[in-house]
């Protein structure tokens, strides 16, 4: 079987919303190539006086509607091709948003859990300056991702700080409040997906507090998420992680859930319930609910595993949780969609919000925060509504179309030289 490429996957889809549109590759040539790749060699110094070189990347995807913008991730099958597909993928998402961003994204190939504390923070810090030449506030603004946290983000913050010589808190977002963190960033992805549902629910006309959902994956997407649309009136009968899957069918006990995984390091090993069992991590995807909340890693939902499938709609929380092929096979059952590029679109605007504070210095009330991203996120969805409505495509395609508008829009404004 051929290796994935996520990049290719990105790229078929681009060309079908191409095509749609009625563009020649003339039109939009320049969004198929990344405008600049960074790869790295991180040397640390470990505890134990060894010396070990990681590999670290950062990719700039396209900058035509503003700074580059995209989170880093730690994570031990991080990879150029990866790294490359996520990056495109921001561009997507902050077109969608209509935020004024391009798509980046970086990563280092390392399990985190290996590394104590002190090695973890020398390794950030090697890797800004490694890349520090390529990020800046009105250049590439970094965030958290798969491994990476507010912590980690502190200290990227103080090390550009050391290298350029003054404090410029909107460098990363996703950061602690007490060095210019935004009440309501933690949630916002999370939060971003609750809006989503609630909207498909409109458009479909159902009732949110009348839905069943399992959920794949519960750190702070799947979590915050979980426990949101719980909040809701969600029915969530089951959760799968990286330490086994949890049933009740009467619905889980999701708020003693997110406290004890937010207690034990974003884990649920070890967790116990009163009426709940423990059943085969291969049968998670087989369960009969009306929604799956795909909250984990890239290509979960696969030709291995989208037959199971009984649910009428994929909410997708994780970047890239499925495959072209699984994509096709639930357009042709009638199952929906609704992409990551559209759906957890809150992350990325809350962390805009978060630099327009830091950028400004005036910082705002969570309830304000929430209220401008419930209006942001509702937008965004109309407008890829519109778009599907109007083009008769599915969500992903619609999505595709519309950023793909925008930035070809603004990079035609702006111009070519040539």
């Amino acid at each position: 079987m051929a290796t994935y490429n996520p990049y290719e996957n990105m790229l078929h889809i681009l060309d079908k919303a191409a095509e749609v549109l009625g563009y020649e590759k003339k039109d939009y040539e320049f969004v198929r190539y990344p405008e600049r790749e960074l790869t790295v060699s991180i040397p640390i110094v470990m505890d134990n006086g060894d010396i070990q070189v990681f590999s670290g990347y950062r990719v700039h995807h396209n900058t035509a509607r503003g700074a580059a913008k995209g989170g880093i991730r730690f994570h031990p099958e991080s990879d150029e091709n990866e790294v490359k597909a996520l990056a495109a993928w921001m561009t997507i998402k902050n077109a969608i948003g209509n935020i004024p961003y391009g798509g980046a994204k970086g990563g280092i190939k390392v399990d985190p859990r290996k590394l104590s504390e002190r090695e973890l923070q020398r390794l950030t810090r090697a890797y800004v300056r490694r890349i520090f030449p390529i990020i800046g506030v009105d250049q590439d603004v970094p965030a958290p991702d798969v491994n990476t946290n507010g912590q980690i983000m502190a200290w990227i913050a103080d090390e550009y700080a050391a290298l350029s010589g003054t404090w410029q808190p909107g460098i990363v977002t996703g950061k602690p409040l007490s060095i210019g963190g935004s009440l309501g960033r933690n949630e916002a992805t999370g939060r971003g997906l609750t809006y989503t549902l609630e909207t498909w629910c409109e458009k479909n006309n159902l009732k949110i507090n009348e839905l069943t959902m399992l959920v794949q994956g519960f750190g702070n997407v799947g979590s915050v998420g979980a426990l949101l649309m719980h909040r809701k009136g969600v029915k969530i009968t089951t959760i799968g992680d990286i330490n086994g899957t949890w049933q009740n069918p009467n619905g889980l006990d999701i708020e003693a859930m997110y406290i004890y995984a937010n207690s034990h390091g974003r884990s649920l090993k070890g967790y116990t319930e009163e009426g709940a069992t423990m059943i085969p991590d291969s049968e998670l995807f087989a369960q009969k609910v009306d929604v799956i909340f795909a909250a984990a890693m890239e290509n979960q939902i696969n030709e291995n595993t989208m037959k199971k499938v009984q649910a009428r709609l994929i909410l997708e929380g994780a970047n890239g949780p499925t495959t072209e092929e699984a994509d096709n096979y639930f357009e042709e059952k009638g199952i929906e969609v609704l992409p990551d590029v559209m759906s957890n679109v809150g992350g990325v605007v809350g962390s805009y919000f978060e630099w327009v504070q830091n950028r400004t210095g005036y910082y705002w009330t969570e309830e304000e925060y929430n209220e401008k991203l419930k209006k942001k996120m509702n937008q965004g969805y109309e407008d890829v509504w519109a778009m599907k409505e109007k083009y008769h495509v599915t969500y992903r395609l619609a999505c595709y179309m519309l950023a793909l508008q925008r930035v070809v829009e603004a990079q035609k404004t702006r111009g070519f030289l040539g």
